[in-house]
């Protein structure tokens, strides 16, 4: 029995957060879980946050995580996981595209935007374990770019925390996409999968 495991996955929009958070809803859902969500978006066009929470377990009633209660945090772009820092606790497991995605207003020099090593310090004193990783490259090499969130899905089973089997996932991956590209999915799947395993040991 699972009692409560909490996933927050964090990026800009286009990167395909919503897309991550349904695979692993639907996943769940296949292996008997029971499972609790949320999402927020921000504006309507590409480089506005979005996050969505997925929260497992027979002990979870609301959609929303409280406040240093995430299992594992999946950042898609770096200054979007610190956004979401009070979401973790020294336990959490932090799976970190290095990538980075410059806001608008930092490009209109409205506002500035830290450097990566800035934000790895201050996610660092929140939790113990940030596994860092180019999903883009891995995507590269999987055969196709828009199948970063993927990489980054990967990445996640790859902690060896997930409830759900790495089975029904890629039955799930298969499923959603067109037997045209639901081999590179996997294959892009796997590449994260193996960068994490190698993090961890």
């Amino acid at each position: 029995m699972v009692k409560e495991f909490n996933i927050l996955i964090t990026g800009v929009g286009g990167q395909g957060v919503i897309l991550m958070s349904e695979l692993l809803g639907k996943a769940a859902v296949t292996d008997g879980l029971r499972v609790r969500g949320s999402e927020i978006l921000g504006m309507a066009v590409r480089g506005g946050s979005v996050t969505s929470a997925i929260r497992i377990g027979d002990e979870v009633y609301g959609p929303l995580i409280p406040t240093g209660k995430c299992n594992a945090l999946v950042g898609m772009e770096p200054s979007e996981a610190l956004r979401n820092i009070a979401y973790l606790s020294k336990s959490s497991r932090v799976i970190l595209n290095t990538a980075v995605t410059i806001p608008f207003t930092v490009s209109i020099g409205e506002s500035t935007y830290p450097s990566l090593e800035e934000m790895l310090a201050k996610l660092g004193k929140a939790s113990d374990m940030i596994i860092q990783l180019d999903a883009a490259q891995l995507a590269q090499e999987a055969g196709n770019r828009l199948t970063t969130n993927i990489v980054m899905l990967g990445a996640l089973f790859g902690t060896g925390q997930l409830p759900i089997k790495i089975a029904t996932i890629k039955e799930s991956i298969q499923a959603r996409f067109p037997a045209k590209v639901a081999p590179v999915n996997i294959k892009a799947f796997d590449l994260g999968y193996e960068t994490c395993q190698q993090a961890v040991k």
